[in-house]
């Protein structure tokens, strides 16, 4: 669990006001959680679902062992002295215990990169799409547009006051609820930002599982009768 020389670090406190939050499945805490009894496994599954909700795919994220590696993150968590030794063994202990899928993937250049997705829906069907030669489109959630380019395309130019509020919203919910939630509002045809704040609110107190069942199930169709759909049996 450490090394006794190991000096502790205070943490100072979280910061005054909304900060963003990382949304976890009860699953991690009702049934995960209780059974990691490795320091070094819980930090990885953490870092790793964190890493993997920053992404967006077509089916599902994943994140290398090559870039779990040079995480800075990672490197603090495992320690600095043979963290590569220290990382295949909390991701072999991941794996076995069934929080994260592992797949390896030989790009074009011939290199074979290992690659981790987490075990839910999505992640069992992109695994099952990589292990068949099929690859998944990856798209970092940097490409999107932030908050204040998604008010101005889809209802129209900021005010002081509406800005102040975008800002406190941006650094509240996540990039990926934002867009949704500004999609959803658009498909209902109510372009307003109290409306899609409304959305946020409701997302943060109820949570998303309806919603995210039903887009799991969007993107399995996509899968069994898009692109994918020669790999798979009906």
């Amino acid at each position: 669990m450490g090394d006794s020389k190991d000096v502790m670090v205070h943490f100072s406190g979280f910061p005054e006001g909304k900060a963003p939050f990382m949304h976890l499945p009860e699953a991690f805490l009702t049934e995960l959680l209780p059974r990691i009894d490795d320091l070094a496994e819980l930090q990885l599954t953490l870092l790793v679902l964190w890493r993997l909700a920053q992404q967006r795919a077509e089916v599902a994220p994943w994140v290398t062992e090559a870039e779990l590696l040079s995480d800075v993150l990672v490197q603090q968590a495992l320690g600095a002295e043979d963290t590569a030794t220290r990382l295949t063994q909390a991701l072999d202990r991941c794996v076995a215990r069934g929080s994260l899928l592992r797949v390896v993937w030989k790009r074009a250049d011939g290199v074979e990169e290992i690659r981790y997705l987490a075990n839910s829906p999505r992640g069992r069907i992109a695994a099952e799409a990589l292990r068949r030669g099929v690859l998944p489109r990856k798209v970092r959630s940097a490409a999107r547009p932030n908050i204040f380019a998604l008010y101005e395309q889809n209802i129209g130019p900021l005010t002081a006051l509406i800005s102040e509020d975008l800002r406190e919203a941006e650094s509240t919910y996540s990039a990926a609820w934002i867009e949704d939630a500004f999609r959803e509002a658009v498909r209902l045809n109510k372009r307003n930002w109290k409306y899609i704040r409304a959305i946020l609110e409701r997302w943060d107190t109820e949570g998303r599982d309806e919603s995210d069942r039903r887009d799991s199930e969007a993107d399995g169709r996509r899968y069994v009768e898009g692109e994918f759909a020669d790999f798979i049996q009906h």
